[in-house]
């Protein structure tokens, strides 16, 4: 078994996919301009990636131990397709939403579906690398989604822009289920709906799994919803940056989000080795995540592009516990740890860019246009309290 065959269709399929999540950073501006949204409407407009991602995580699931992730995943690629069409051809708010939704729903998969499939083909002390290289591809797709997309848009508009990423969808499916390897008997779960779903019953019910969750939730949630949305606006309203600046900057925040996935991913595999527990190595990761904030909080422009760089490359360590976890559990379940996980993640990481574009719009705009100051402050504290109290949480909870 080539196992290139396993890792390069869900590492493209990934790739697009953060591609398509973080692409509204740079389009922002126009789309502003176009439909003339408020901070609310971009949070909820792009934060219904997010929405329609929690929403069929559990489904996603069962179909992923149910079917296998190879089947899953290219079928879902297509609403990514259609997403990415209705998005491109979108003349109001609704139609963005619901686009956005679309591709949230194509998309739900190619995470999960490679920690499946890693599951499925790879020894358990492989998989915090292989899960930690399958993030840097997604991470590719979010550099591809600052500069690249800023220079595309001097060849066309954002509609365009969508046009190509819904042909990408379309061929992305047709890798995955065309070039995965295929293990008869290996790929599927036998067992009722009933049973499936008492999986989760068994996930749910563990008190590992309510130890690790809420700080992986709360960190993740402030990683997506700022990396993905709220960094730009950030760049600009308060550092005072110009587009391409923003872009630039965008590119190196990426690049180090890159460079987190596969460096946390090695050290935790070496610490391993001498006995220190992933867990701990992603709780140090995310509580200097968290320390971070507070030279964002205060506003503090005087090393932008370094501050910004560590918040790309300390984020990632709220994928640890993904590998972590699953590790609790019979590898039957794999698909519904992860998942279970998932809804949780997305479903704050909808939460969280919504509501930072709500607390920020109780400001009014500045007379350039731009958000105001102290909403950004103000989203940015509530999101660093949570994040703290959720990893007093995970030193103080010990019922495992």
């Amino acid at each position: 078994m080539n196992i290139y065959r396993v890792f390069v269709p869900f590492a493209l399929g990934y790739f697009l996919s953060y591609l398509l999540r973080v692409v509204n950073a740079v389009i922002a501006p126009d789309l502003i301009a176009e439909l003339n949204l408020t901070a609310a409407d971009l949070g909820l407009m792009t934060s219904a990636n997010f929405l329609a991602f929690t929403i069929v995580q559990l489904p996603v699931g069962i179909l992923l131990d149910r079917y296998g992730p190879r089947r899953t995943d290219a079928a879902l690629l297509l609403f990514a397709g259609l997403g990415c069409f209705i998005f491109a051809n979108a003349a109001t708010a609704g139609g963005l939403i619901a686009g956005r939704a679309l591709i949230g729903l194509g998309t739900a998969a190619c995470l999960m579906g490679a920690f499946k499939a890693f599951a499925m083909w790879l020894p358990s002390g492989r998989l915090p690398f292989a899960n930690g290289l399958q993030m840097a591809a997604g991470g590719l797709g979010a550099v591809a989604g600052t500069v690249p997309v800023e220079m595309a848009l001097t060849v066309t508009d954002w509609r365009g822009i969508f046009v190509v990423f819904a042909i990408m969808s379309l061929a992305m499916s047709a890798l995955v289920f065309f070039v995965l390897p295929r293990r008869k008997g290996a790929e599927t779960q036998p067992g009722t709906l009933k049973e499936q779903l008492a999986g989760f019953g068994q996930v749910f019910t563990a008190p590992v799994f309510w130890r690790i969750v809420p700080m992986t939730v709360a960190s993740q949630a402030m990683f997506l919803s700022t990396q993905s949305l709220w960094s730009g606006p950030w760049l600009s309203d308060v550092a005072g940056l110009s587009r391409d600046a923003v872009a630039n900057h965008l590119f190196w925040i990426a690049a180090s989000m890159v460079a987190g996935f596969l460096g946390m991913g090695t050290i935790a595999e070496r610490l391993g080795r001498i006995g220190i527990k992933t867990m701990y190595v992603a709780f140090t990761g995310m509580a200097i995540f968290a320390a971070l904030q507070t030279v964002l909080i205060v506003q503090w422009t005087g090393a932008v592009l370094p501050i910004w760089m560590l918040f790309g490359f300390f984020g990632t360590a709220g994928i640890l516990p993904y590998a972590a976890l699953g590790q609790e559990f019979p590898p039957e379940l794999a698909g519904r740890v992860v998942t279970g996980l998932n809804v949780f993640t997305f479903g704050s990481a909808f939460l969280g860019q919504w509501g930072m574009g709500v607390i920020i719009n109780q400001w009014p705009t500045s007379a350039s246009g731009g958000y105001a100051v102290e909403g950004y402050q103000a989203a940015f504290i509530v999101m660093a309290v949570l994040q703290v109290l959720t990893l007093i949480w995970f030193l103080v909870y010990r019922k495992t």
